[in-house]
């Protein structure tokens, strides 16, 4: 687990609240509500290899690109490979993005009831209220596999890293 992570927002200094995975940490599980309300869990897709790509908000320039970016990318990747997209977004407000984006490849997460994954992942940026930007990939054994935390919030991920790395954990698999 990594502490103290140095992080701006718009190049002012953040700072996050508790601790982030590193690779080769157990994933922390975590419940988080979808579009509809519904509480969903990262345990929920046990035995697939997962992505979370954490954003501050749907509603701005960086955050909504990635979740575009990961929901393309989520459509070659195959079934094996479920996508997470969590922010503090009202799941009313991502029922509406999502619609109006046609994204229906990534599951978009809310945190905005339970604080439960900006608590086990330590991205709660004290200074704001809402998520850091952050990818993981995790395999099917619950590993963290990447860690990609973006130091200035107002950035988008390396969304070819986090492919990459998805690719090789089906590739090891055999698939």
């Amino acid at each position: 687990m990594k502490k103290d992570l140095k992080m701006t927002f718009k190049g002012k200094p953040v700072t996050l609240k508790g601790a982030v995975p590193s690779i080769g940490d157990k994933a922390p599980d975590f419940v988080a509500v979808d579009k509809d309300l519904n509480d969903v869990r990262l345990s929920d897709f046990k035995g697939k290899v997962r992505i979370i790509s954490s954003a501050v908000s749907l509603d701005t320039s960086v955050c909504s690109p990635q979740l575009r970016k990961f929901n393309e990318e989520a459509a070659k990747l195959g079934e094996e490979v479920v996508v997470l997209n969590i922010t503090m977004d009202l799941p009313f407000a991502i029922a509406r993005f999502c619609a109006t984006e046609g994204i229906d490849r990534v599951i978009a997460l809310s945190d905005y009831k339970y604080h439960s994954f900006a608590d086990a992942y330590g991205l709660m940026v004290n200074e704001l209220g809402l998520l850091a930007r952050a990818v993981f990939v995790i395999d099917r054994e619950d590993t963290v596999q990447l860690a990609q935390i973006v130091s200035e919030l107002a950035s988008e991920p390396d969304y070819k890293c986090a492919v990459e790395e998805t690719q090789k954990l089906l590739a090891h698999a055999g698939r």
